[in-house]
């Protein structure tokens, strides 16, 4: 079963959208039993760092995710989802992330206009399940106006000021900066190419 973890700020109504257009079953769930049932996780994101990061903690979910990922199962993380997969971010300098991949997520340099929104092209940085069968340099939707440093799991990366990882992929392990389900058929693509995994 695909779950959706709800923790109370997401952009719930686009994911389940875009999942029932594919045709894939799935639940959304704000307990730590219902992440433990989980066969596949996706961790939706809108808003700020701290707040997703301490609504994770307040529901108990922190350790429920962690300990499924290290089992094996995948997960996604969107846009602030995969944020929070890091270390730590500028926009809550006091808060741990879930500490997954080393570095911090930053604010784009004070001469960029931020929030960085519209389409945008990715560039491939290495193969990559999530990417494949798309174009060679697509364009997708972003809306952010902090960015997460590449690193090796980096899959392709964006130019905005300065360039950052647009997706990362590291075993079961996925993330992307941009919104796969604002971002039309290519969007439709790469979700049914993590329901793949």
């Amino acid at each position: 079963m695909i779950t959706i973890i709800d923790y109370g700020a997401g952009n719930l109504r686009s994911v389940q959208n875009t999942l029932a257009q594919l045709g894939a079953q799935f639940e959304v769930t704000r307990t730590p039993e219902g992440v433990a049932a989980a066969g596949k996780l996706i961790l939706p994101g809108v808003g700020h760092f701290g707040q997703l990061l301490a609504s994770l903690d307040q529901l108990c979910l922190r350790p429920a995710i962690l300990e499924r990922i290290a089992a094996g199962v995948p997960f996604l993380g969107i846009c602030l989802g995969m944020q929070a997969l890091f270390e730590g971010s500028d926009e809550a300098s006091g808060q741990k992330g879930l500490g997954l991949f080393s570095g911090r997520v930053a604010r784009f340099p004070a001469d960029a206009r931020v929030p960085h929104m519209g389409w945008n092209e990715i560039v491939p940085a290495k193969p990559s399940h999530l990417l494949r069968n798309l174009d060679p340099r697509p364009f997708l939707y972003f809306a952010h106006s902090y960015y997460c440093p590449i690193t090796p799991a980096t899959a392709a990366t964006c130019e905005y000021s300065l360039p950052y990882t647009a997706a990362l992929e590291q075993d079961n392990v996925f993330g992307v900066q941009f919104h796969p389900e604002k971002s039309g058929p290519l969007g439709l693509r790469i979700v049914a190419n993590f329901l793949e995994v």
